[in-house]
């Protein structure tokens, strides 16, 4: 039987470029996880606690890539992800880039990379910092790029939250990212409008508003799968309860209950105005499929 010694495990090791709420989240969770982790800020006073909690500070950002395998940056555009690794050795490496960004700039920072003899990885965060390292909390990871690269570090990707790998193409992370975070901003505008309709009223109290609300967006969140198998389909009627003629009837009670509670209507007048577009040029009996193509390709 072979005799194994605390010195033959070997700890994993990876660096961070990026101390951010976001990135300190991330490193914090590699910390807590047992991971050697190599770190490097702009600002070098914001890794005071994290090296205190057994971080590595490292003098420059060429030195933090240098010091291992795997580097991921959290910084604040892709602008600053070129300038940090400007001076840095990337042959060789596995680069995990998290910055918020375009699909194009995923796909450009991924050629950038290749060219200098790197493996590169986009991802997009679908989580807040408070999220991180809590996996009942639900926050995931979307990535694209090396599929090698993903399976080689899927564990270690997997510490702070949940991973999803979208694909080969470094920009796909960047756009579903954006495309999930556009569908949460639409729901929040007409939450918002929700709000604001009943807020005025002395005997309707928003917080005991809030979970009827919460519980008919989730029930109406239904009808999302329907409308991505129309797509593919290309038939926009079958299985509508409500076409766009009787939702565009209903509009003007909308409008008008808006002007009686003293509530602008900005916030549900552009999506009113491409219902009764479509219905117009004869799509009385679809659903909000068709609203898609009003919208671009």
């Amino acid at each position: 039987m072979t005799d194994h010694t605390a010195s033959d495990v070997v700890t994993p090791s990876l660096t961070l470029l990026g101390l951010g709420a976001m990135g300190t989240a991330f490193a914090r969770a590699w910390l807590a996880a047992g991971y050697s982790l190599t770190v490097w800020n702009r600002t070098p006073g914001r890794a005071g606690a994290l090296v205190a909690e057994g971080a590595v500070l490292a003098a420059g950002a060429a030195d933090a890539v240098a010091a291992n395998a795997l580097t991921v940056t959290c910084l604040l555009d892709d602008a600053s992800v070129g300038e940090a690794l400007a001076g840095a050795d990337l042959t060789g490496k596995d680069l995990v880039d998290l910055t918020t960004g375009t699909p194009s700039e995923a796909r450009a920072r991924a050629a950038w990379a290749e060219a200098r003899g790197a493996r590169f990885l986009s991802g997009g965060i679908m989580a807040v910092p408070p999220m991180i390292g809590v996996p009942e909390a639900g926050g995931y990871v979307l990535y694209s790029g090396s599929p090698e690269l993903f399976e080689a570090h899927r564990t270690a990707l997997a510490v702070p939250a949940g991973t999803r790998f979208t694909g080969e193409n470094p920009g796909h992370a960047a756009l579903q990212d954006v495309a999930l975070l556009s569908g949460m901003y639409g729901m929040v505008a007409g939450a918002a409008h929700a709000f604001a309709l009943v807020r005025g009223e002395k005997d309707i109290s928003p917080s005991e508003f809030a979970p009827l609300l919460a519980e008919w967006v989730v029930a109406m969140s239904a009808m999302i799968p329907q409308i991505g198998r129309q797509l593919e389909s290309g038939d926009y009627e079958s299985g509508v309860a409500s076409g766009l003629a009787m939702q565009v009837a209903g509009v003007q009670s909308f409008l008008d209950t808006a002007h009686e509670q003293n509530v602008s209507p900005e916030l549900l007048t552009p999506v009113f105005n491409l219902m009764k577009r479509r219905a117009q040029d004869g799509h009385e009996r679809e659903g909000f499929a068709g609203l898609v193509g009003l919208l671009g390709p």
